[in-house]
């Protein structure tokens, strides 16, 4: 495996146990079970072309690449993640697979074609800007607020880059889940699979996993939630069969028909 440099404050840390590795560091956002959630939810093509946007330092695409031989494109706007990614991608030996672009998601359409690939994945930010002070960490204001983009940029550009009969999914948080409806509906982009998170069986839902069709019929299927502890401490067996390799997606189905 090739050597890697790290910079300042940074470390390699195992990516569960699928045999990659991934740079991290506590200066910036690491990837949370958010990520992991959404590469294990989303419908994936065996081959074709995956864009993953809003990447962070390239955990979906490094996840994705063990279920799928597709060419995957990460979009990050943030250099210092994007520099991690791209060193995280040549660690694992993954550049003929995976490429790194730093770049504004609301500019992708000036060097992407409409409607050039199959699957688009997003785990965007999900708060609105907030009024007065800000998290004082910018890496960290960036990932969770909507300061460089917002939840109509993120979805109006996935919608164009998807092709017809291509697939959108996004893992979100509930509270906002009928905007993100309406919004996917205004630019044609069709939910079909709904997935709520659930800390604990008597607690409410904290995330929701989200799968859309590009021009798909209006049919949206709720999947059984997945509630993430199954007592105090301990995950529940689906989510421990993800998360140490024991299956390559989240549940055995494979997603609605157009």
């Amino acid at each position: 495996m090739e050597m890697i440099k790290l910079q300042s404050n940074e470390r390699i840390d195992d990516l569960l146990t699928y045999g990659l590795q991934i740079i991290q560091s506590p200066d910036v956002f690491s990837f949370s079970m958010d990520a992991v959630l959404l590469a294990r939810f989303c419908t994936v093509p065996m081959k074709g072309n995956i864009l993953d946007l809003c990447s962070g330092n390239g955990v979906i695409p490094l996840l994705l690449s063990t279920r799928s031989r597709a060419s995957i494109v990460g979009v990050e706007i943030q250099h210092r993640l994007w520099d991690m990614a791209v060193r995280s991608v040549r660690l694992n030996q993954l550049e003929k697979q995976i490429r790194m672009e730093h770049r504004d998601l609301r500019t992708l359409l000036d060097v992407m074609t409409q409607g050039s690939y199959e699957l688009v994945t997003v785990n965007p930010p999900y708060l609105p800007v907030p009024q007065g002070e800000q998290n004082v960490n910018e890496h960290i204001a960036l990932a969770r607020h909507e300061v460089a983009c917002n939840l109509e940029d993120v979805i109006s550009i996935a919608s164009r880059l998807v092709r017809n009969g291509g697939k959108v999914a996004m893992v979100h948080k509930p509270t906002r889940l009928v905007e993100i409806l309406n919004i996917m509906q205004r630019y044609r982009l069709e939910p079909k699979r709904i997935r709520f998170i659930h800390p604990r069986a008597n607690a409410e839902a904290n995330m929701v996993l989200i799968e859309a069709i590009r021009d798909g019929k209006p049919e949206v299927r709720l999947l059984p939630p997945l509630i993430v502890y199954q007592n105090e401490t301990e995950y529940c067996r689906e989510l421990l069969d993800v998360y140490y390799g024991h299956t390559s997606s989240l549940n055995d189905e494979q997603g609605a028909s157009n």
